[in-house]
């Protein structure tokens, strides 16, 4: 007579520390990349907690409450000219929280000059119809590797439609990438509007985005499905709650923030 309601207090209390368990793995895993974060992205910023929130409230009401069925990766950017940055949180979607990663400078679409766009803003999916990319490490006319060393991964978005950023404006389609950019010429400059509306972002932030498979949540299905993704590492560590989205707002900020300083101040207090 007693063993059916002992055998439920029992399948409960499994239930309530499979819960516990899952709950601590999430947050372990978001301890987990922002620790590796730190150690493995070499152009970062120091963001305070108030700005964190602050940038964690606007990513939610950029995503507008969408629905998501799992916890994952989302990539914020703020294109705004004061500010120019990327923000990696992770959506403990049990948990109802965004965990702060890491941050890093970016140069986003820098008008005035022809076939330059403002950067779109807008939730953009990585998703397998267009897909990724590696660049060949090639010299343009001027001398600029303008995707970076060969090898290095260009996260591809698709067409997107944008303001363009010169005669007279207007709405146009530009080919939306987050790629690295020439380590020598251009990734010192960082932080500052410079490209032609793709997203600009540090070589070793490429890697960690790559390698923890950040965006690629599409793609390790396809994988698992026997498809072969060879734009994929062979050395990769995928995260166990890869996203697809990377989200660009504009913050309307009046002035640069402390934590996002110019290149050359953040150069000069480099150690």
């Amino acid at each position: 007579m007693t063993t059916m309601p002992f055998m439920n207090v029992i399948f409960r209390l499994i239930f309530v520390l499979l819960c516990l368990s899952a709950s601590s793995s999430r947050a372990g895993e978001g301890a987990r990349l922002a620790d590796a974060f730190e150690r493995e992205v070499a152009v970062k910023l120091n963001v305070p907690e108030s700005a964190q929130a602050r940038y964690a409230f606007m990513l939610d009401a950029a995503l507008k409450g969408g629905a998501f069925s799992a916890s994952q990766y989302l990539i914020l950017v703020d294109r705004n000219s004061n500010v120019q940055a990327l923000f990696i949180y992770f959506l403990d979607l049990p948990a109802a929280r965004l965990h702060f990663i890491g941050a890093s400078p970016v140069s986003t679409g820098k008008p005035g000059q022809f076939d330059y766009f403002f950067t779109p803003t807008g939730v953009f999916a990585h998703t397998l119809e267009n897909l990724d990319y590696r660049a060949e490490g090639t010299f343009n006319k001027n001398g600029i590797r303008g995707l970076g060393l060969k090898g290095i991964r260009v996260f591809d978005f698709g067409w997107a439609m944008a303001e363009r950023g010169w005669d007279g404006g207007g709405r146009g389609q530009m080919r939306l990438l987050m790629h690295a950019t020439d380590p020598d010429f251009l990734e010192p400059y960082l932080g500052v509007a410079r490209s032609k509306g793709c997203v600009r972002i540090p070589a070793t932030l490429n890697v960690f985005i790559d390698r923890y498979g950040l965006l690629d949540a599409d793609y390790l299905q396809a994988l698992e499905n026997g498809e072969k993704m060879w734009m994929l590492r062979a050395d990769r560590t995928p995260t166990a709650w890869p996203g697809r989205y990377l989200i660009i707002i504009d913050s309307a900020s009046r002035e640069r923030p402390d934590w996002a300083p110019l290149p050359g101040k953040r150069r000069a207090h480099k150690p």
